[in-house]
């Protein structure tokens, strides 16, 4: 009997030190409405941010026709819409770039895209391309980043051949839920 009535002494007295506790504070979980969702970033956004990219590419060389102005107006714009050099760091190492393989300001990115500041930059985006198209290898998503590679393709609007490229894209999106281009490397293929 001894034993009953320590037992049921040891369970009430550890309940009423959980309903203490349970009253001296709070230990219910509530959900902060305030905090957002991190953003996920999907195959679709990918495939459209990649599509933005090369109608934006194509339309640089369209407004180099009407005047070397447009052609940077355009290509700042490009820059400052689909890349994250407002956003942080950007790694961009375009394809036709050796003495100054690498771009890390705008300002170098600017140039390799209409020439300017760096003497080896001809201005690529100035061809004019007539069609660019992606072909992703794969593209990895995770969460609010996503890298994507695989080849794409410029057609020249001189001589309508198709200029093979390969590409690695990695995106972040941005505080509007707007993916930006925060690592850009392509190179011609090996051999």
């Amino acid at each position: 009997m001894i034993k009953k009535t320590l037992i049921l002494s040891t369970l009430v007295l550890t309940m009423a030190g959980c309903a203490t506790s349970a009253q001296g504070e709070d230990t219910t979980s509530t959900t902060n409405e305030s905090q957002k969702e991190t953003p996920v970033i999907t195959l679709s956004d990918v495939e459209e941010a990649q599509q933005e990219w090369a109608e934006n590419i194509i339309a640089i060389g369209e407004a180099s026709l009407e005047s070397d102005e447009k052609a940077e107006e355009k290509a700042l714009e490009t820059l400052e819409t689909l890349y994250a050099y407002d956003d942080g760091q950007v790694l961009f190492k375009p394809t036709k770039a050796a003495e100054v393989p690498f771009r890390g300001t705008k300002d170098e990115a600017l140039s390799y895209f209409v020439g300017g500041d760096i003497a080896e930059d001809g201005g690529f985006a100035l061809e004019p391309w007539t069609d660019i198209r992606f072909d992703n290898h794969d593209t990895i998503l995770n969460g609010d980043t996503a890298i994507s590679s695989g080849v794409y393709y410029f057609t020249s609007g001189e001589t309508n051949e198709e200029v093979k490229v390969e590409y690695t894209f990695g995106y972040i999106m941005d505080e509007d839920g707007d993916l930006k281009i925060q690592l850009h490397h392509s190179s011609v293929p090996f051999g």
